[in-house]
């Protein structure tokens, strides 16, 4: 029993990760309608910049949130103002999706021109120490995940509902054309979501960044695994997406120790199958026809 405790712990930690990068995909998607697959890539950026910071500077990984979030905020807004934008009336609006996946592949390429295929460990004084409860054993890292992951989607959700540019960004999610009759300048909007949503994730690099090591394609494990949550809380659907997480971390945390560890992405992933199968629309995403 105590075992089985101990993993669910580890699993809700895990979901706290999956959350901060989820729910800056959904919010893309929901109010760009906009599947990002360069997602990841941000987040390897992130983490990059966490390691050099930490090794140039010498200060704690987590002193640099503010710095690597702005950043990452500023990426953001050039990837929807100079890639996205000019191809946001194009005929085929996949071309949007294309130019995602182009921007994945540049990068990528760019980190190993960079950096080579090396692993970079960030140092990480505390982040890897444990906290007892009773007879589980937490590490700090990922209890600050969790808790993180707690206060980004709960400080989206005020934004988006009590602030006028939050109220701004949802008429323009239920309704382009009306907004942009309403006044709502929607390619800001747009330019301020993708900034958002990149923010999101260069906060989740330097969290997972003293506790995974930086590399090229670092990313795509962890993107992968948010296109799963995503479609498991429902596509836009931010208290979706922080549920849709935990629910995945624990089913990582469960079917590694009781299948294996090498078949944990074939539980998820087929996980993501059955969602797809029995209810395309996640547990708290829009219906079919929904704008």
């Amino acid at each position: 029993m105590d075992t089985f405790v101990q993993l669910v712990l580890n699993g809700l930690m895990l979901g706290g990760l999956f959350a901060i990068i989820s729910v800056g995909l959904t919010l893309i998607f929901g109010i760009i309608r906009l599947v990002n697959f360069a997602h990841g890539e941000l987040l390897m950026v992130g983490m990059y910049l966490t390691w050099i910071g930490t090794t140039q500077l010498g200060v704690h990984p987590y002193v640099l949130a503010p710095a690597v979030v702005l950043v990452l905020f500023v990426v953001g807004l050039l990837i929807q103002r100079f890639i996205l934008q000019p191809l946001l009336e194009a005929r085929d609006a996949h071309v949007q999706i294309f130019a995602t996946v182009g921007l994945s592949t540049a990068l990528i390429n760019l980190a190993l021109l960079v950096f080579g295929a090396d692993l970079y460990a960030t140092p990480s004084s505390g982040v890897r120490d444990s906290i007892a409860i009773g007879p589980y054993r937490i590490l700090v890292g990922q209890l600050v995940m969790f808790v993180c992951g707690i206060a980004v989607v709960a400080a989206l959700h005020l934004f988006m509902e009590r602030s006028y540019l939050g109220r701004a960004i949802r008429a323009t999610a239920q309704h382009r054309a009306a907004a942009q009759l309403m006044g709502v300048d929607v390619k800001r909007i747009y330019m301020v979501t993708f900034g958002i949503g990149a923010a999101c994730v260069g906060l989740a690099a330097v969290l997972v960044a003293p506790i995974y090591p930086a590399s090229p394609t670092v990313g795509t494990y962890f993107v992968l695994t948010a296109f799963v949550v995503v479609v498991l809380g429902g596509m836009g659907s931010l208290h979706g997406a922080f549920i849709g997480a935990l629910i995945i971390g624990l089913v990582d945390s469960l079917s590694g120790f009781y299948i294996a560890p090498d078949l944990k992405e074939v539980v998820i992933f087929g996980l993501f199958i059955g969602i797809l199968l029995l209810r395309p629309t996640g547990l708290f995403g829009l219906g079919r026809g929904s704008e």
